[in-house]
């Protein structure tokens, strides 16, 4: 999977229409091979993102859990302390 997609599902706040944006952007960017399509394919382009993102949204909204919400301050740092373990502390 793609590090740069974040897990959305389960936290509180949950998780943001920015954020499954995102997460819906790289994911077509991954399966386009495309960072910033051309003139051509960009209708193509954000079509995908704008359906991806809707899957995404129907997804979280309907799955379940009895898991206590993960904190987004806490996440963001462990996510920190493997980014330090992998490459030295230079991220």
């Amino acid at each position: 999977m793609c590090r740069s997609i974040k897990t959305l599902f389960n936290f509180e706040p949950p998780a943001t229409e920015e954020e499954i944006r995102a997460a819906s952007l790289q994911f077509v960017r991954k399966l386009s091979g495309f960072n910033s399509p051309s003139r051509a394919n960009q209708a193509a382009f954000e079509r995908a993102v704008d359906e991806v993102a809707a899957s995404a949204r129907t997804l979280v909204a309907s799955l379940v859990t009895n898991a206590e919400p993960r904190n987004r301050e806490e996440e963001a740092a462990r996510a920190r302390a493997r980014s330090a373990e992998r490459f030295g502390g230079a991220h």
